[in-house]
């Protein structure tokens, strides 16, 4: 076989392999989220450590049950930025999740430069949902939202085997 066939093969293999590799990342197992669905009730804790429903309007989700971290949505609500302060926590670290190119509502560069100037907070949605992800909310001046899967500090102890910091539930044990 000559070297140019076979430069043909490992180039056309390789680009096939890629389209694939693309194709699994943002387009395979992403199912859009129904509006009634139990995913698309966005919650909040309160000061008091209470998960309380979020009046929302105009739910868009995704989600995948291949990872945990895989969620994102966007809606809006009629809840003012200075009732919320008032009444849930804060999230203080939150960094939005990239989501699909083609989930064109969630735009994590945007909602991440939004938060930094301000024009935008971030909430604790649920904390450990499932154990070491906290479901973030954030909300925009004009009642845009977005939620998104965050690994916690206890989550990034668990997952990386090191000793759960003192505030972390005991984790739940590994088949």
């Amino acid at each position: 076989m000559s070297g140019k066939i076979m430069a043909f093969i490992i180039v056309f293999l390789t680009a096939v392999f890629g389209a694939t590799l693309w194709w699994f990342q943002t387009q395979a197992y992403y199912e859009p989220v129904a509006a009634d669905a139990p995913a698309a009730q966005i919650r909040l804790t309160s000061f008091q450590g209470v998960v309380e429903p979020l009046l929302t309007e105009g739910f868009e989700g995704i989600d995948a049950g291949t990872s945990p971290l895989r969620f994102r949505a966007c809606f809006t609500t009629p809840v003012s930025l200075p009732t919320l302060t008032e009444s849930f926590e804060p999230y203080e670290t939150a960094a939005p999740l990239i989501a699909p190119g083609w989930f064109t509502c969630f735009d994590a560069a945007a909602i991440g430069a939004a938060l930094e100037d301000g024009s935008a907070l971030a909430f604790l949605g649920e904390a450990n949902t499932p154990y070491g992800i906290d479901r973030i909310v954030a909300i925009t001046g004009d009642g845009r939202g977005y939620a998104w899967p965050q690994i916690n500090p206890c989550g990034e102890a668990a997952f990386a085997g090191d000793p759960l910091p003192v505030n972390c539930p005991p984790a739940p044990e590994r088949n």
